[in-house]
């Protein structure tokens, strides 16, 4: 064949169809009953659960942020794609919905199979924590918008709710107690900041041990979010919460405030164990009050119940895995104050 082909523009398409082919059997193991039609057609098919008699949708979207440049630096792929998933299906959970499905959107200069299966395997790997779904999604090979090594990954998830169980916020009162789950560390945000400090203004080396993370710096940093999707699941059958919040970009104070009914806000009491990256990010020269308003500061997610829930709370979330800690109470007044 004459003239110039697609291949050489940059996309090889017959590589793509390869790649979506070995994606077949892999994404198969997140699938549901609620499944008719995964990867493969044009779109997605799926029922909502029949248990539900009055069922709303939980749409949500996120992305990884720059932590892809320092999986990229270290060169390990396979937690990034738990990212991704976490950043949605975690938002989906704020409002008690359990999730229906996942779609991702993978974008790259050029395709890498290994690296990019390795990626998937982190999304399969998530879904599976999350029991959801992976139905769909798009890998696109632009040459020209992103360099060779460069990708994004973004991803999309929907989840389903009863309408008279949907956790609004609405019933939260002054005194009510905040229950903080325990992070994994960083998670997904502040990464511009992290690399800022870590990397730049304190040189350290991604590859290098450091006895006060006992693992490489590059380890630290790439540990996946926290998924909390089956024991938050599992709390709401079982005690009446009244509101909850995902810690991300704005940490404790920019989270909480957002779940509670206005003329309420919140104090933070720190008494929990913080995790040592968030003192080596301090010592690095970023003020404190930055640091609160930046990073989970090792609290992943919050729950709001009332006092005399919140120690049984606690006692069943620790049996179901998680390290749950009083980070506050309810006040009135607007925004959060933090003490200790």
């Amino acid at each position: 064949m004459k003239g110039i082909t697609y291949r050489e523009a940059g996309v090889d398409v017959e590589k793509a169809e390869e790649f979506v082919r070995a994606l077949k059997g892999i994404v198969s193991r997140t699938h549901r009953p609620w499944v008719l039609q995964g990867v493969g057609g044009f779109g997605a098919l799926l029922r909502i659960p029949e248990s539900y008699r009055r069922p709303l949708l939980v749409a949500s979207t996120d992305g990884v942020g720059t932590k892809l440049l320092v999986a990229r630096a270290v060169g390990r792929f396979d937690t990034v794609g738990v990212d991704l998933v976490a950043m949605c299906v975690n938002d989906l959970l704020t409002l008690g919905a359990r999730p229906l499905f996942f779609l991702d959107y993978f974008a790259v200069g050029r395709l890498e199979p290994e690296r990019d299966l390795e990626l998937i395997e982190g999304i399969v790997k998530g879904c599976q924590e999350a029991d959801c779904p992976l139905v769909g999604g798009e890998t696109a090979e632009m040459p020209g918008l992103y360099r060779e090594a460069d990708f994004d990954l973004a991803g999309f998830a929907v989840g389903v709710v009863e309408e008279d169980r949907v956790v609004d916020g609405k019933g939260v009162v002054e005194g009510d107690i905040l229950v903080g789950l325990a992070s994994s560390g960083l998670h997904s945000n502040g990464f511009s900041l992290v690399r800022k400090v870590l990397l730049e203004e304190m040189g350290l080396d991604l590859q290098g041990w450091m006895d006060e993370l006992g693992a490489t710096l590059g380890e630290e940093l790439l540990k996946p979010t926290r998924i909390y999707v089956r024991t938050v699941l599992k709390l709401l059958e079982e005690f009446p919460i009244k509101a909850m919040a995902h810690i991300t970009g704005g940490g404790l104070p920019g989270n909480v405030p957002r779940v509670l009914p206005r003329g309420l806000g919140a104090t933070i009491r720190c008494g929990w164990p913080v995790p040592p990256i968030f003192s080596l990010i301090e010592r690095g020269g970023v003020p404190e009050e930055e640091m609160w308003r930046t990073f989970n500061m090792g609290i992943g997610f919050v729950l709001i119940c009332s006092e005399e829930v919140a120690g049984r709370l606690m006692e069943r979330a620790e049996q179901l895995g998680e390290r749950a800690f009083v980070v506050g109470e309810v006040r009135e007044g607007e925004g959060v104050s933090l003490e200790g």
